[in-house]
């Protein structure tokens, strides 16, 4: 009889990796069955990592697990919106403007990001 011990046969992933496949899942148009596939992974895996992420960063201060694209195109190019912004933040090259209305966690979330990404 053989014994096998330990966690022989798992892969285990980096938090790098695990970002960087979570990252590519949440593409839009992104069918996480496939992006699993493609890394050698169940579909449970990656929405298992999701929740991991979530629970992680709600633990953080309060902030909520988001991409950020920030947009390159100069601000002159950019088209007004119909109605004005109620607070404009320009943070380095970057302008960040918030409508009338939006809760202060996400600002305060939104800005973290944007100066993180600074």
């Amino acid at each position: 009889m053989e014994v096998i011990t330990g966690d022989v046969g798992r892969r285990t992933w980096s938090p790098e990796e695990k970002e960087r496949i979570l990252a590519e899942a949440a593409v839009p148009g992104a069918v996480v069955s496939e992006v699993a596939r493609r890394h050698g992974l169940r579909p449970q895996q990656v929405f298992g990592w999701r929740r991991e992420a979530r629970t992680a960063s709600r633990a953080q201060e309060g902030m909520v697990f988001a991409p950020v694209v920030l947009d390159t195109m100069p601000s002159s190019a950019m088209p007004m919106p119909k109605e004005p912004p109620a607070i404009e933040v320009q943070i380095g090259d970057a302008m960040v403007r918030v409508p009338a209305g939006m809760d202060g966690a996400t600002v305060r979330a939104v800005l973290r990001a944007v100066r993180a990404s600074r």
